[in-house]
C-alpha cells in the first residue's frame, strides 16, 4: 500500500477549536508553548480526543453554513426534498460542480481538518509523558483517535471514491503532490484500523460515557464499510467508472460483509430488537440511549454543540408551519408508498385506498411521517386550503396557515421521527410555543443494531442463503409488528432494500443506499407530493401532483474533489464527470 508517511507541523492548540464547532470540553492549553502539558496530562489528553468526535455528524449536514445546520441528507435522498422555496440545496438539480457542491462545500476540507487533528495526536501519544504516567488510560485514547480517523475515512470514500491514505501528520518541507489511493487500498486502511482497535476498546460503555466508541461502534463501523464495498457500484462489471479509484475486485466480499456483520452479532447474541407495541413506542425509541444504539452523538441541555442548538433540533426544523416550525424537509409521496400496509401488504394492492393513503397503513408511517390528518402536539395536521371559505377556513399547516406560509409542506408531509413531542405548548391560536426546547437525552444515532441485521440478511442474500436472510430481515419486519417477510428470490432482495429504507429513514442512508443499489429510479425521478383540498361538505380529498423533477447525473455517483484542492495539487485527480 502506497500509503504517505508524512508529518504535519503543530502550530497551535487552537486549531484543535474548528472553526465549525464550539466544543462543550475544551482544552486548557491555548498555545503552541503549552503544548507539553497536554501530552504530559492524560486528562487534558483526554478533552483533546473530545475535539475529535465533533468528526462524527450531527443533525445538520454543515455546520459551517446557518441552513445547513438544519437539515441533512435526506433533501437529496428518495426520501425528501428541500421543502423552503424548494432550494437546490445539493445542486441535484442544476449539477454539482468542482467549485460548488451547494450546502455539501466543505465536507472536504472539514474532514481532513479531522484526520490531521487524529495525526497530530497519534504522532505524539506513543512518546508522551501522559502514555508513561497512564499507559492503560491513554492506550484506549490511542485507540479511539484511530477509531474517529478510521470513520472519517470511511466517510470520505463514501462522497468520494478513494482518497490519499495519511497515516502521519504533514509537515512544511514535506511533498504537497498527494496522490488518491484506490477505493480498494482505503478500505482494506479502515478495515485493518477497526481490527486493531476493536481489540482494544471495552465491548461497552457506563452511561456516563454513552457517545464514546467501543469494540462493538468500531465492528459497526466495520461492518458498513465492507457492505458499501461489495455492492453494485462498486464492483468493476457494472462501477460508472471503472476505475480503481472506484472499483472493489474481491472475490470474498460478500463474505467478508456477512462476516464482519456476524461479529456484532455474536457479541450481542443474535437478540431480538427492543419490542414496542405501537407507534408512540417506537417513536421514544429514538429520543434516548438504549441497548440497541451501537454508536451515537450524546446531546442534552448539558451537551450540544454549534449547529445542534436549540433552533436547529429537529423539534424545530421538522414541525410543520402552523405550529412554529421550519419544516425544512418534506418526504416524497415516492418514499412515503414505500410503507406498507398494516397487513403486510403493498401500496401496490388492493387494500391501498389512493383516496385514502393514510388508513390502516403500517406502524412505521405513523411513527415516522406527519401527513393530514395526523394527531400532532395536541391537534390534526392540516394541509388542506379550502375550495370554500365561507364553510371551512384553510388548513393551519397550509401554504395559507399559520406561521411562515412559505414554510408549508409542497409534499403534503413532513418528518415526525426524532421529534420529542413533550417540548412545546399548543398555544390558542394553534402554533406551538416552546419549540427551542432541548429534550434532556436525544441522541444523534449513528449506528444501531437494526441496521446490522440489515447489513447482514442484504450479505447472506448475495451468499445465497435465503434462509438467513429472512430470519435476520425478519427481526426488523416483526419489530415493526409486520408479517414475516417469505419472499424469496429478487423479491427478497427487494424485500430487504424497503426494509432497509423505512426502518433507517432519515438517518443518513437513503442517500448513499440508492447510490450503491445503482437504482437511478431513486435517484433521478419526479418529486410526488398530496395537494389536499377541503370541500363545502367538509370532506378532505387528495390529488398527487409533481412537485419538482430531480434529473439524475452520474457524476453524482460522488461528489467532486473541491477545485482548490486539485489546482493546490494537480496530482489529486478529479472524479469522473467533473
Amino acid at each position: 500500500m502506497k500509503n504517505l508517511k508524512l508529518i504535519y507541523t503543530f502550530i497551535a492548540i487552537g486549531l484543535f477549536c474548528l472553526s465549525s464547532c464550539n466544543d462543550v470540553l475544551d482544552v486548557e492549553a491555548t498555545d503552541a508553548f503549552a503544548e507539553d502539558l497536554i501530552y504530559n496530562d492524560p486528562e487534558q489528553l483526554e478533552r483533546l480526543v473530545y475535539t475529535v468526535y465533533n468528526s462524527t455528524e450531527s443533525w445538520g449536514v454543515n455546520k459551517r453554513q446557518w441552513w445547513g445546520r438544519r437539515f441533512n441528507l435526506e433533501v437529496g435522498s428518495y426520501e425528501a426534498i428541500f421543502n423552503f422555496k424548494l432550494l437546490d440545496q445539493f445542486r441535484l438539480r442544476a449539477g454539482m460542480t468542482p467549485g460548488t457542491v451547494g450546502m455539501l462545500n466543505g465536507k472536504w476540507d472539514n474532514y481532513w481538518d479531522y484526520v490531521r487533528l487524529a495525526n497530530e495526536f497519534l504522532d505524539k501519544v506513543d512518546d508522551s509523558q501522559a502514555m508513561q504516567k497512564d499507559p492503560e488510560k491513554v492506550a484506549v485514547l490511542k485507540a479511539e483517535m484511530r477509531f474517529l480517523r478510521a470513520n472519517v475515512y470511511s466517510k470520505l470514500i463514501r462522497f468520494y471514491g478513494g482518497v490519499p491514505i495519511l497515516e502521519n501528520a504533514l509537515g512544511l518541507d514535506d511533498d504537497f503532490a498527494l496522490v488518491r489511493n484506490s477505493y480498494e487500498e482505503c478500505v482494506d486502511f479502515i478495515v485493518t484500523e477497526l481490527d486493531d482497535v476493536a481489540a482494544v476498546l471495552p465491548e461497552t460503555r457506563p452511561g456516563s460515557e454513552f457517545g464514546r466508541a467501543t469494540k462493538l461502534a468500531a465492528l459497526a463501523v466495520k461492518s458498513r464499510t465492507l457492505l458499501y464495498a461489495a455492492s453494485k457500484l462498486h464492483d468493476p462489471a457494472f462501477a460508472p467508472s471503472n476505475d480503481p479509484l472506484y472499483t472493489y475486485s474481491k472475490p470474498t466480499k460478500w463474505q467478508d460483509a456477512a462476516d464482519a456483520a456476524k461479529a456484532v452479532i455474536d457479541l450481542v447474541g443474535a437478540r431480538d430488537l427492543i419490542a414496542v407495541a405501537n407507534a408512540e413506542e417506537y417513536q421514544k425509541l429514538f429520543l434516548s440511549p438504549n441497548e440497541d444504539i451501537l454508536f451515537a452523538r450524546p446531546y442534552s441541555a448539558l451537551y450540544y454543540d454549534f449547529g445542534t442548538d436549540a433552533n436547529s433540533l429537529p423539534d424545530q426544523t421538522f414541525s410543520p408551519s402552523g405550529y412554529s416550525g421550519w419544516a425544512l424537509a418534506a418526504p416524497t409521496h415516492n418514499f412515503a408508498l414505500q410503507f406498507n400496509m398494516a397487513d403486510g401488504s403493498t401500496t401496490n394492492d388492493a387494500s391501498f385506498d389512493p383516496a385514502n393513503p393514510n388508513i390502516n397503513r403500517e406502524m412505521r408511517y405513523y411513527a415516522d411521517l406527519n401527513y393530514n390528518g395526523a394527531e400532532f402536539r395536541g391537534r390534526k395536521v392540516q394541509y388542506y386550503l379550502s375550495n370554500d371559505t365561507g364553510a371551512h377556513p384553510h388548513g393551519l399547516d397550509s401554504e395559507q396557515g399559520l406561521g411562515n406560509q412559505q414554510h408549508s409542506s409542497k409534499t403534503g408531509y413532513n418528518i415526525r421521527k426524532f421529534q420529542d413531542e413533550s417540548i412545546g405548548t399548543l398555544n390558542a391560536e394553534g402554533l406551538v410555543d416552546g419549540l427551542t426546547g432541548i429534550s434532556p437525552e436525544r441522541p444523534y444515532i449513528l449506528y444501531r443494531l437494526a441496521e446490522i441485521y440489515l447489513n447482514y440478511a442484504e450479505a447472506q442474500y448475495h451468499l445465497g442463503d435465503e434462509a438467513t436472510a429472512r430470519t435476520f430481515v425478519n427481526k426488523i419486519s416483526t419489530r415493526a409488528l409486520q408479517p414475516d417477510i417469505t419472499a424469496t428470490g429478487a423479491d427478497l432482495l427487494e424485500a430487504i432494500k424497503r426494509e432497509r429504507r423505512i426502518e433507517l429513514c432519515f438517518e443518513g442512508h437513503n442517500f448513499f443506499d440508492e447510490r450503491r443499489w445503482m437504482n437511478e429510479d431513486h435517484l433521478g425521478f419526479d418529486v410526488k407530493g398530496l395537494r389536499w383540498t377541503k370541500t363545502t361538505d367538509g370532506s378532505e380529498i387528495s390529488e398527487e401532483v409533481t412537485v419538482v423533477e430531480r434529473p439524475w447525473m452520474a457524476q453524482h455517483y460522488y461528489l467532486p474533489i473541491p477545485a482548490t484542492e486539485v489546482e493546490k495539487a494537480p496530482t489529486m485527480v478529479q472524479n469522473f464527470g467533473y
